[in-house]
């Protein structure tokens, strides 16, 4: 039997899976061993034991100062605008995506600064959106829309025009307007697409997100990073990054599993 049609079973696949990360851990352990052992006050690699004390007092114990749980409050102003920046930027890719997929004269105007946008790169765009916009929350949420609206609305405007044309000439036969087809055509089409878009755009929303953060804030989890990398505080470091990672990856898990539950056929078809 050949390998391409060999199929793991599901505890051989959990193992699998699980390889991976069980390596990295294993190869950071060593490498942390070996530094530690060189030199005891080391910071660049603390021990795991090191990090889950770390992790613990981080998610437990207030500030001394402001008598709040600093990383709480960090997840909560970073999943604010993560999630005010997404949402934008999903409504406007799903509103132009079917316009330019739909309309001929839709297309013919946007297609090309679209296409334009999508090759600015949204970083370099900073200062000038901390110019226009201050250093308030705006201009962080400016950026992720900026960052991620062309890539999905391309992706979408693509998904439209590959609707079969007949699906269209059917629904105008028995009447349908523009905005009937649109609405009952094509949109029950495109948004199980809209959901995998913002699932794979969620990585260049959390580097958007964490780089205006680092620049110009005093609350989030990208300033808090950078805030305590002056002090070398690696083991803090490493614990906000594995958090922000677990919470990519939670949220991509309920996008999956909203996409699955809500569009089952869609699920059926793959």
């Amino acid at each position: 039997m050949r390998w391409i049609n060999k199929i793991p079973e599901r505890p051989a696949a959990i193992l699998l899976a699980a390889l991976p990360f069980l390596a990295i851990f294993l190869a950071y352990a060593i490498a942390s061993d070996i530094r530690l052992e060189a030199n005891p006050q080391d910071k660049l690699l603390p021990a795991p034991s090191t990090i889950v004390e770390t992790a613990q007092r981080l998610f437990t114990e207030p500030d001394r100062r402001s008598k709040e749980i600093l990383l709480w409050n960090d997840t909560l102003a970073s999943l604010g605008r993560l999630t005010a920046g997404v949402g934008i930027a999903a409504t406007l890719s799903l509103a132009i995506g079917l316009a330019v997929g739909l309309l001929p004269y839709a297309r013919s105007t946007l297609s090309s600064v679209i296409a334009v946008l999508s090759m600015v790169p949204p970083l370099a765009l900073l200062p000038i959106l901390f110019i226009v916009f201050g250093l308030g929350e705006t201009s962080k949420i400016v950026l992720i829309v900026i960052g991620i609206t062309p890539f999905m609305t391309r992706d979408l405007a693509q998904r439209v025009l590959e609707i079969p044309h007949e699906q269209i000439v059917k629904a105008q036969t028995l009447g349908a307007s523009s905005a009937v087809i649109a609405i009952c055509v094509a949109l029950p089409q495109v948004l199980p697409r809209l959901i995998s878009n913002v699932r794979l755009s969620l990585g260049s929303a959390w580097l958007f997100l964490i780089a205006a953060e680092a620049v110009a804030s005093n609350v989030g989890l990208g300033y808090r990073i950078f805030l305590v990398r002056r002090y070398l505080a690696m083991d803090v470091i490493l614990t906000y990054v594995m958090w922000i990672t677990l919470l990519a990856f939670l949220i991509d898990w309920l996008l999956k599993n909203l996409s699955r539950r809500a569009f089952p056929w869609m699920e059926a078809g793959l």
